[in-house]
C-alpha cells in the first residue's frame, strides 16, 4: 500500500504480535481501525497505557528528528489531548467493524 508505515522488526518476529490501531489522515479527517476486546477487565488501563506510549514515541520522534525537547513536547500534547477530550473540534463518527 501507498504510504504504509513499516512493521518494526521486534513486531515482526514476534509471533504473538497483535496490531491495536491504524490510523490515517485522509478526506480532511482522521480515519483509524482498532483493534478493542483483548484486554478484558484492564481495557480502559490498557488503551490509557497505549495512548501514553504512543505519546512517548511521538517526544522521541520529533526529538531525533527536529531536536524537540521531549518533555516540552508531551506536556503540549497533553495540553491539547485534554482540550480536545473537553471540547472536540470534531465528534468522531463512524461504524465499529469486527473482523
Amino acid at each position: 500500500m501507498e504510504n504504509e508505515l513499516p512493521i518494526p522488526p521486534t513486531a515482526r518476529s514476534d509471533k504473538n504480535r497483535r496490531e491495536l490501531i491504524r490510523a490515517w489522515a485522509a478526506n480532511n479527517g482522521l480515519h483509524c481501525s482498532l483493534s478493542v476486546g483483548i484486554w478484558g477487565d484492564n481495557e480502559l488501563a490498557a488503551w490509557g497505557i497505549v495512548l501514553t506510549d504512543v505519546v512517548q514515541h511521538v517526544a522521541n520522534a520529533l526529538h531525533e528528528e527536529k531536536g524537540w525537547d521531549k518533555a516540552k513536547t508531551i506536556q503540549e500534547i497533553k495540553r491539547v489531548f485534554n482540550a480536545e477530550l473537553d471540547s472536540p473540534t470534531t465528534e468522531a463518527s463512524g461504524k465499529f467493524h469486527t473482523q
